[in-house]
């Protein structure tokens, strides 16, 4: 069996769209996964499947849990070695001391060179940004919750993802690797 990581988007945010995480593991539980644990309210899922591939266990968990909760959750299932190489690949390491500024976002795909540089042109406070592949790394110096750019990001770049901040990754890496 390998590890997995299912990173949801747009639940419980804000007293939204809420699903309980014990009732999210028992729903992978019921998907025949094994291993599972949450991380946080926001939708961190690290479980073992047998080797399907990231799109078939999107594919699979997806459809399940827009029936079972009544409404769409973009899912990014990844591999142990996805979310290792995010973590090695860091482009600010410097940032990496202070979890709540720096930010990691799993891209549906990797944006095209023209969808970058549309996002270049908009980044114009002190935030700083790389693309690697399907992961945007964003370092925000006043935080998340201050930042104009993080708000325009997702219409700008027009790639679905989710975010999470450093030390959830860090968190999710850890708990995978164990698992």
């Amino acid at each position: 069996m390998s590890v997995f990581v299912a990173l949801f988007s747009g639940i419980n945010v804000g007293g939204n769209r809420i699903v309980k995480m014990a009732e999210l593991r028992a729903f992978f539980d019921e998907l025949g996964f094994a291993d599972i644990a949450s991380y946080i309210q926001s939708g961190n899922v690290v479980f073992k499947a047998e080797a399907a591939g990231v799109r078939a266990l999107t594919e699979r968990i997806e459809p399940g849990f827009e029936k079972r909760w009544g409404f769409r959750s973009r899912i990014m299932v990844r591999d142990l070695g996805w979310i290792e190489a995010l973590v090695a690949n860091n482009p600010y390491p410097d940032m990496a001391g202070d979890p709540t500024k720096l930010h990691a976002s799993a891209l549906e795909r990797a944006p095209t060179s023209e969808e970058v540089a549309r996002l270049a042109e908009r980044c114009t406070g002190p935030e700083r940004f790389v693309v690697k592949g399907d992961v945007l790394y964003l370092h925000t110096p006043d935080g998340l919750g201050k930042s104009k750019f993080a708000e325009i990001l997702p219409r700008t770049l027009k790639v679905p993802g989710t975010m999470r901040n450093w030390r959830t990754v860090l968190t999710l890496l850890e708990m995978a690797q164990k698992a």
